[in-house]
């Protein structure tokens, strides 16, 4: 369940994240990936309305049947790493690009099932929350949920040599990927949104994501 909040606790994952560089060579332990999956599984909708009208039902008893391995995960959020510090230094164009590419991969596969491919997206939405929000897991009655909550504190601060950087990053990332017939000015912050909802063709996106 995904509730909202007043203020979040400082978590030693999320300061440990975050404050890591835009780098992608930086790994995350299986722990702490781990941790991730649990945040993004906690987060999944059990129903999805794609952007044809489709409905997907998700059945949150069945977990093992959504969530992707290990490995796999380690790239989402490797990938929503930089996601994250491309919404920090206000590369919209560039993080919704870096977004779309990921999505794209993996549709192109075609291994995931429509429930997986929702699951990635809020796998990398959830890296993106991480590092530029506030997410916590609590657990109530035994039951787990996950809180977004609005921060009070100064955001992240980004410098001209750490825009460069990202903005490289994820330059050679969409080269090395399918050809995007996207158009990044319109983006609106997706990967940064806190609501799952429908996107264009190339992947499910955030609910506040506007065309």
């Amino acid at each position: 369940m995904v509730k909202a909040g007043m203020r979040v606790g400082t978590w030693a994952l999320v300061a440990a994240v975050a404050a890591a560089a835009p780098a992608a060579a930086q790994e995350l332990s299986d722990k702490s990936v781990k941790t991730f999956m649990e945040y993004a599984w906690q987060m999944v909708p059990a129903q999805f309305t794609k952007p044809d009208g489709k409905t997907v039902q998700i059945d949150k008893k069945k977990k093992d049947e959504v969530v992707v391995p290990v490995d796999m995960a380690k790239e989402i959020i490797r990938v929503g790493r930089v996601s994250a510090h491309a919404q920090i230094c206000e590369l919209k164009e560039d993080q919704y690009l870096n977004y779309n590419s990921l999505m794209r991969r993996e549709q192109d596969k075609k291994k995931w099932s429509d429930q997986q491919l929702i699951y990635i997206n809020m796998l990398h939405l959830t890296t993106v929350m991480l590092l530029t929000g506030n997410i916590r897991l609590v657990e109530k009655d035994g039951d787990k949920e996950v809180v977004v909550e609005d921060s009070k504190k100064a955001p992240p601060t980004c410098t001209a040599e750490q825009k460069t950087k990202v903005k490289e990053l994820i330059a050679s990332y969409v080269a090395a990927g399918p050809k995007l017939n996207l158009n990044p000015a319109a983006a609106t912050g997706a990967t940064g949104s806190t609501q799952p909802a429908a996107a264009p063709a190339a992947a499910p996106a955030p609910a506040e994501k506007k065309k």
